[in-house]
């Protein structure tokens, strides 16, 4: 169902060592300092404090230094927003001929359907329509073939790799409080699995952002949900089996050469 009400987000912003994270399959992750941001509800509050804890500033060209990028999938063209197949490295172009929008130095990996759509992904299952909502209206973006999202960083207009020191999700619908993570990765180390919460009454948006003050991020792998959009795949919420979960603003630190 549409949640609307705005509540009072439940948590706060807390400074975690990996001791406390989840560990990453048998393995206890490194010792590392990280700033969490998480909260559930009206996340406006939070959201703020991540940005500022990012750069304040907000990059739109290639070429900055300091502040942060964000994507917001909104701008997207209608050629590439309600289909499958969404170019892996739409926001990592180097084609100067295309409009700075375009470098945001984020390039996702896999293969498979990405799509970024401003339906609520009505098109996939009609009930989907009164599952989700858009933070910043009106596109959400989802994975349609695995529940697990994986990207890098490019220096914005430039393919040379790049690391950031932050990196955070808002996303909507989600019903249990272990289904969404992001796992962080400095090369081949894990920098640890960080949780979303779950929503709220009233509200359906989740926002989980990690800060790391001391490592460099080159990868990120975020898992939403336990099942993937598909007709007749019904939510927790709705009656269904499923917590789907969607995600919308992609939030990170400026990247840099690594």
């Amino acid at each position: 169902m549409k949640r609307t009400t705005k509540i009072t987000a439940l948590l706060a912003i807390t400074i975690l060592s990996a001791a406390s994270c989840k560990k990453t399959a048998t393995n206890e992750p490194p010792a590392v300092n990280a700033t969490v941001v998480s909260a559930s509800g009206d996340i406006t509050a939070k959201l703020t404090t991540f940005r500022e804890l990012l750069g304040a500033t907000l990059n739109t060209t290639p070429g900055a230094t300091g502040g942060r990028r964000e994507i917001n999938w909104d701008a997207v063209p209608p050629g590439f927003t309600n289909v499958n197949g969404f170019p892996l490295d739409f926001f990592a172009s180097t084609d100067p001929a295309l409009p700075n929008g375009r470098k945001r130095g984020f390039a996702l990996l896999g293969g498979g359907n990405f799509r970024v759509d401003s339906t609520d992904f009505a098109d996939l299952d009609a009930s989907y329509a009164a599952q989700f909502d858009a933070f910043s209206p009106k596109k959400l973006f989802a994975y349609t073939t695995n529940v697990i999202t994986q990207g890098i960083f490019k220096i914005p207009g430039s393919a040379a790799d790049a690391s950031v020191k932050g990196f955070g999700v808002i996303f909507s619908d989600v019903d249990l409080a272990n289904s969404t993570y992001i796992e962080y990765f400095n090369g081949d180390k894990s920098l640890g699995v960080y949780y979303a919460p779950a929503r709220t009454a009233g509200s359906g948006f989740s926002l989980l952002g990690v800060y790391f003050p001391d490592e460099k991020i080159t990868k990120v792998k975020i898992t939403v949900g336990n099942a993937t959009l598909s007709a007749g795949v019904k939510d927790l919420s709705d009656g269904g089996t499923a917590d789907l979960v969607t995600m919308d603003d992609f939030l990170y630190s400026e990247p840099v050469a690594q």
